[in-house]
């Protein structure tokens, strides 16, 4: 009977997590890399997202992403390569917390890479010596990371009346 909740409520975290990785991004396009003969092709994934704590920054995020039967399936591992670019779309608020190093470090984008163990995150530092917000986005695994990584700043610049 133990055995038993733990597979449901394993299976039931699997679903929560799958949920969690699938509508935090939103895809915004894709190129295929390698054709396979049977299941999807291997690609390169672009998703945006905007940071949950400041206002006014979009990130964009290319990563790859495996194809064939078991990456249709979602059961193959992709590999960590990623690229992020962050950019301001509006008036940036920053909140004292975020100004004052409290939240250096937070993860503000996750995505499931693998069945089980491995992601790709995105997390974000503040510089207040040059009022520069930076986003880093690196894999990691339960057992072992990967040191692919790539970094992106953001100038916190007023926005100019009327733009959009």
């Amino acid at each position: 009977m133990l055995v038993t909740q733990i597979v449901k409520s394993f299976g039931v975290g699997l679903l929560g997590l799958a949920f969690y990785s699938q509508c935090y991004g939103e895809i915004v396009g894709e190129v295929s890399t390698t054709f396979k003969l049977l299941g999807a092709n291997d690609k390169i994934v672009i998703e945006a997202f905007d940071d949950p704590d400041v206002s006014g920054v979009t990130c964009y995020l290319s990563r790859a992403k495996k194809g064939g039967v078991s990456g249709s399936l979602g059961f193959a591992e992709d590999t960590s390569d990623a690229s992020i670019a962050c950019r301001q779309v509006g008036p940036i608020q920053l909140s004292d917390e975020l100004k004052a190093g409290k939240l250096d470090g937070e993860q503000v984008f996750k995505k499931r890479t693998s069945v089980l163990f491995k992601t790709m995150q995105v997390v974000r530092f503040f510089d207040p010596k040059r009022q520069v917000i930076i986003y880093l986005t690196y894999s990691d695994k339960l057992v072992e990371g990967s040191p692919k990584n790539s970094v992106t700043a953001v100038p916190v610049l007023p926005w100019p009346a009327g733009a959009q």
